[in-house]
C-alpha cells in the first residue's frame, strides 16, 4: 500500500510539472511547403497531446483555440504538428515518421508572432515562444524553409540566446527529434572526431566512407569543409559555408567532386570555421584514400 501511495504521489508530481513545451518552429516554410511546430515532453511520464491546444495569439489575448488529436507523447520524447505529414517528410531528414502530426495549426507570421500552447481543459498556458525573424543567423542569406530551434529547455521559453537557426548540415531542420543547435549535451568542446584516418570506398561496408563528427559551443559558426590532394588540388568540397549549428555529422564517400573516383593516395581534409567577425579556426587532417572497385 505504501509503495502504491508513493507511485501515485510521484506521478501527481510529475503531472505538475512544465509537459508540452515548444522545442522547433518552421513559420516560413519554402513556397508550396507546410510550418511545423516541434514540442517537447519535458517529464518523465507520456502525455496526451488531445489534452492540450495550440492557440492563436491576438491583440495580447488567446483567441482562436485549435485543438490537436489522440497521440501519446512519450518521456523527453517530440511530437511535429503540421497541416501537411509529407510536406515535412519530404523537405527534412525525418528519423521517427510516427512522430508527424497532422493538424490545423494557426497561422505563424513571417514578421514574428507567438506560439502559444494550452491545456485544453483550463486554458492555462503551459508555454509560450515569441519568435522574430532576428531570431536567425545573420549570416543567412535566404531564412525561407529554416527552421528556429531551441537551444537549452532548462532555460526560460524566450531567454534571450535560446533559439537560433538549424544548421544547414542537419537540411535546416530537425522535426521529430534533437535540435542540432542543443546546448543540454554539450557538457565540454569536444571539436572534431575522424571515424578512420582511412577512407576505402569498395562496399565491403568496412571505412566506406569517412564521418567527421562535431561539437562546438558556437551555435553560430559558419563551416566550410574541403579534400584537397598531394598537390593542393581540391577535390571534393563536402560543405561550403554552412551553418554547422553545435553538433553534427559531415560524411566524405572517398570520391571527387561529381561522383569521380579518386586515385589511391594521400588527401587533406580541411575545416575552415568562421563568424561574423571572420575566419576562427582552420583544421587540417591527413586522410588515406584506398580507392577499389564500387
Amino acid at each position: 500500500m505504501l509503495t502504491l501511495t508513493l507511485m501515485l504521489l510521484a506521478m501527481v508530481t510529475a503531472k505538475g510539472q512544465t509537459s508540452l513545451m515548444v522545442s522547433e518552429l518552421l513559420y516560413q516554410p519554402r513556397s508550396g511547403e507546410a510550418e511545423y511546430v516541434e514540442l517537447y515532453n519535458s517529464t518523465d511520464i507520456a502525455v496526451q497531446l488531445s489534452d492540450y491546444e495550440v492557440v492563436r495569439w491576438i491583440h495580447d489575448s488567446l483567441g482562436q483555440h485549435y485543438p490537436l488529436p489522440t497521440y501519446m507523447v512519450g518521456p523527453h520524447e517530440y511530437v511535429v504538428l503540421t497541416r501537411d505529414a509529407g510536406s515535412v517528410m519530404s523537405c527534412y531528414m525525418v528519423k521517427y515518421m510516427g512522430r508527424i502530426v497532422e493538424c490545423v495549426l494557426p497561422p505563424y507570421p513571417n514578421t514574428g508572432g507567438s506560439v502559444i500552447v494550452c491545456r485544453a481543459a483550463d486554458n492555462v498556458i503551459v508555454d509560450r515562444f515569441d519568435y522574430q525573424p532576428s531570431m536567425h543567423s545573420r549570416l543567412l542569406r535566404n531564412k525561407a524553409g529554416v527552421a528556429l530551434e531551441r537551444r537549452s529547455f532548462a532555460k526560460p521559453t524566450n531567454a534571450a540566446g535560446n533559439w537560433f537557426s538549424a544548421s544547414s548540415v542537419c537540411g535546416y531542420g530537425t522535426p521529430g527529434y534533437e535540435n542540432s543547435q542543443s546546448m543540454e549535451t554539450l557538457a565540454e568542446e569536444r571539436g572534431f572526431v575522424f571515424s578512420s584516418n582511412v577512407v576505402s570506398p569498395d562496399g565491403d561496408d568496412y571505412q566506406d566512407v569517412l564521418e567527421i563528427d562535431y561539437e562546438v559551443e558556437d551555435g553560430e559558426l559558419m563551416g566550410s569543409v574541403e579534400v584537397f590532394d598531394a598537390q593542393g588540388v581540391r577535390v571534393r568540397a563536402l560543405i561550403d559555408g554552412f551553418l554547422l549549428g553545435t553538433h553534427g555529422t559531415i560524411i566524405w564517400d572517398g570520391l571527387a567532386d561529381g561522383e569521380q573516383a579518386l586515385p589511391r593516395g594521400h588527401y587533406v581534409v580541411q575545416i575552415v570555421l568562421y563568424g561574423l567577425e571572420g575566419t576562427q579556426q582552420v583544421i587540417r587532417r591527413a586522410v588515406g584514400c584506398l580507392t577499389g572497385s564500387r
